[in-house]
């Protein structure tokens, strides 16, 4: 196994046909694909930066694993805007879109994910379109009460979808701000610590990880540090890699 650390991008430049910064996005993708070329055929943990930071590991994962790979996205939001429809046009808005082959020609992959290896977790605030691409396409979705109720049922969930491994994309907002606060973008109502870690713990168990990204911490509260110092080493104990 091996870890890319991935630098924050400066999103704060100028809109490139409806992406913010995206010269800065397309210069971190580059030296995340330098990176991994020199991972070779190991599991690879990425730590952001945000969300933009996943686009090159799933990539990568996708061309190991091909329709076996099944991508588990914890995240409060959908990340699936396209450079129209979003908002904002901050690229982390709009990197599962990206990945599923709906984006700028600049950021989308050369082999797209099929809407079918993909499932949500925890998903809970959802810009009007990022809602209709989700039900048009039939994105597998798995609200926080059914995690909290049953954390093992994103298993059959991924053996449904035919999945031989498994990539799990942590943004930490995934999580209940009243229990970790130190994100960017906190959305009430999420998961606890334990929920997510036997979550994922769950996963790994059953299907060998072709990666792991851990997006989007924002250092606001001291204690904050302490739980994710302790979470990290916790998802990925005992795990099978592939």
């Amino acid at each position: 196994m091996r870890a890319v650390r991935v630098p924050v991008p400066d999103t704060a430049g100028a809109e490139g046909d409806g992406v913010r910064a995206l010269d800065v996005l397309t210069a971190v993708a580059t030296r995340t694909r330098a990176a991994l070329g020199e991972c070779g055929a190991a599991t690879v943990v990425t730590v952001g930066g945000d969300c933009g930071v996943e686009v090159e590991p799933v990539s990568a994962a996708l061309a190991r694993h091909g329709d076996g790979l099944v991508v588990v996205w914890f995240d409060a939001h959908g990340d699936l805007n396209t450079p129209g429809s979003s908002p904002s046009h901050a690229f982390h808005g709009m990197v599962l879109r990206t990945l599923l082959g709906d984006g700028h020609r600049d950021l989308v992959p050369p082999r797209a994910l099929r809407p079918g290896q993909v499932i949500l977790a925890g998903v809970r605030a959802l810009d009007p379109a990022e809602l209709a691409y989700a039900t048009d396409a039939g994105l597998a979705w798995h609200t926080v009460p059914e995690l909290t109720a049953d954390p093992g049922v994103l298993v059959p969930a991924v053996a449904a979808a035919g999945g031989t491994a498994v990539y799990i994309h942590i943004d930490l907002d995934v999580l209940d701000p009243e229990e970790f606060g130190s994100l960017s973008y906190p959305e009430a109502g999420g998961l606890s610590v334990g929920a997510l870690r036997d979550a994922v713990r769950a996963l790994t168990a059953r299907f060998p990880l072709a990666g792991l990204g851990i997006t989007e911490y924002a250092p606001r509260r001291e204690e904050d540090q302490a739980v994710l110092a302790s979470l990290v080493p916790a998802l990925l104990a005992d795990i099978a890699t592939g």
